[in-house]
């Protein structure tokens, strides 16, 4: 993931920061309890598609 785009994007909702989970290949956002898909180094900022978290997941 390019760090350039991961500094400039935000939570489509809320406009908070996200984090990026290389492992998991996702954008975190811990306000929303959302994670946000990376496919094929694009991501997919759409709140149909991303998952929802768990509380373990956001710590």
């Amino acid at each position: 993931m390019d760090r350039k785009l991961l500094d400039i994007l935000v939570c489509p909702i809320c406009k908070g920061p996200l984090h990026y989970r290389k492992e998991q290949n996702e954008l975190v956002c811990r306000a929303d309890k959302l994670a946000y898909p990376v496919r094929d180094d694009i991501p997919v900022m759409l709140e149909d598609e991303a998952r929802r978290l768990s509380l373990e997941e956001i710590g």
